[in-house]
């Protein structure tokens, strides 16, 4: 076995070289797996037509943009469901004027007349039942359309907007057009048959109907409702927005409770567990 190289008598000594205790770069450290040969780390490159932080233009945000109920298919499908409420309220809105209108007929007197030669005319100079039957009709007006308000604002709490506010309005009008028509109907038919066969001199009563509104039309074709008649609609418009502006919620509606919020998708998967320590004295995994 040959032994170190001898120095030659009178020959100075070789420094160490200072570079030779230095670890190499590229070396693999004990017991780490190699990596694959020629590959060098790099940016990472977009897919062509992708934006920073979505899939792409076309692909739009992520699932977990979104809470899981305020997705735009359920944005759209939220939209659809709260005009479909309105509209089924403002019908039942008009439906429940009928029953309006019953009452203020029962409860307005009728003007009592007497039949002339001209016709029928009032048995007293200034008679107070035709402004009765305008007071009875604002008062129900009225309080059915501050009824109709609160109903809706309590029992679509999730729809509250501006469209529970049309609805409350329009509807509340269409009622009052209903109980007006309905009211003023009721024992028209025996008034005009004793108009029309009754000798002069018999008084009778004439149905209750309104003076202080109703409907006029501008040439011919266009309604223009005013009066009285228009006292539900404004009841309704008045509590609705004062329902609104003593609110506590910004949007109107309840805010839902946190365990009904859910911001992470169903696909995402869910991340790995860590591993737990080693219990005390457990032997440690072979290395190298």
């Amino acid at each position: 076995m040959p032994g170190p190289q001898a120095t030659r008598p009178g020959a100075e000594p070789t420094p160490p070289d200072p570079q030779a205790d230095r670890p190499d770069p590229q070396a693999t450290p004990p017991g780490a797996q190699a990596g694959p040969p020629n590959v060098q780390a790099g940016p990472l490159v977009s897919p062509p037509g992708a934006e920073a932080g979505w899939g792409g233009p076309e692909a739009g945000p992520p699932a977990w943009a979104y809470p899981a109920d305020r997705t735009p298919t359920a944005e759209t499908g939220s939209r659809r469901r709260a005009a479909v409420l309105a509209v089924g309220a403002g019908l039942a809105l008009a439906v429940l004027g009928a029953p309006l209108g019953l009452l203020w007929a029962a409860v307005a007197p009728d003007t009592p007349v007497i039949k002339t030669a001209e016709g029928a005319v009032y048995a007293q100079p200034q008679p107070e039942q035709p402004i009765a039957a305008d007071g009875w009709f604002s008062l129900l007006g009225l309080g059915f359309g501050v009824l109709a308000a609160l109903a809706l604002w309590f029992l679509l709490r999730r729809r509250r907007g501006p469209v529970g506010l049309v609805a409350a309005v329009l509807g509340a009008f269409a009622a009052g057009l209903v109980a007006w028509q309905l009211g003023r109907r009721i024992g028209l038919s025996r008034f005009d048959q004793l108009l029309a066969s009754a000798p002069e001199g018999q008084g009778f009563g004439k149905p209750s109907d309104l003076r202080a509104g109703g409907i006029d039309w501008v040439l011919g074709v266009l309604p223009v409702p005013h009066g009285n008649l228009l006292l539900p609609a404004f009841g309704a418009a008045i509590t609705y927005t004062l329902l609104a502006g003593w609110s506590r919620w910004p949007s109107l509606r309840p805010e839902p409770d946190a365990a009904d919020l859910s911001w992470v998708s169903a696909a995402t998967p869910t991340p790995p567990a860590a591993p737990e320590p080693p219990a005390p004295g457990a032997a440690e995994p072979p290395r190298g």
